[in-house]
């Protein structure tokens, strides 16, 4: 059994009937929690004196779910909205007292999932971290944060970090290929490797290795000959 219990419509129902009987106000109608159980109101939640842990640490979890779900089913109702009442969906948005601009996110995140491939095991915000990228991209980081129990901003840090790699390594692939040579040096080396018979990169990158190879043997040689007596 779950515990909590949602007392929102009922409170809402009294305040109407008070309301309408000229004796109205703001304040939501009070009910007693019953045994362990949290009673949820649209202005807070009323709590047992007594509370054992296990049921407060459980009422917690089921809060967590509810408000994560909620984005969720916001931007699943504004998607129908539009999709279906596109000249009077903004009138519906107004009459539930919601902001458009928050909505709109969940809907852009609900849109780019698909209801098979959002994952019960991770929040909405793990999904709104990977909601630009390519479907793949979401599939691969989403099943690592799933994995290793990542925090969103975990993901974030690694989607981060992944895009900082890639980024270096085509800069520093662009470096390795650009070199500046003269002409008449160009034109020595595409006839040293038309006279050896191979294409003139693959020269290039022999030559050059040879070369490396002769400088770091006559390095070791320095560094390995004793020091003179003195």
């Amino acid at each position: 059994m779950s515990a909590v219990r949602n007392m929102t419509s009922p409170g809402v129902a009294l305040s109407a009937r008070a309301s309408a009987s000229g004796r109205g106000n703001s304040r939501s109608a009070h009910t007693a929690p019953q045994g362990n159980e949290v009673l949820t109101t649209r202005v807070g939640l009323q709590i047992p004196s007594g509370l054992n842990f296990e049921t407060w640490e459980r009422a917690g979890r089921t809060l967590a779910g509810v408000v994560d779900s909620s984005a969720w089913w916001l931007g699943d109702w504004l998607v129908y909205g539009k999709d279906n009442y596109a000249d009077r969906y903004e009138r519906g948005i107004r009459s539930a007292g919601l902001k458009y601009q928050t909505l709109r996110n969940y809907a852009w995140v609900a849109r780019r999932f698909e209801f098979g491939r959002r994952r019960a095991r991770l929040s909405f915000q793990h999904h709104a971290e990977v909601a630009s990228l390519t479907v793949d991209e979401q599939e691969y980081w989403l099943n690592s944060a799933e994995q290793r129990n990542w925090t969103t901003k975990q993901l974030r840090k690694a989607i981060q970090g992944s895009r900082e790699k890639e980024v270096s390594g085509k800069e520093q692939s662009n470096a390795t290929r650009r070199l500046e040579v003269p002409g008449n040096r160009f034109r020595r080396w595409h006839e040293a490797a038309e006279h050896s018979g191979i294409e003139l990169e693959k020269w290039v990158l022999t030559t050059l290795d040879r070369a490396a190879e002769r400088a770091l043997e006559d390095l070791e040689a320095l560094v390995d000959r004793p020091e003179a007596e003195v």
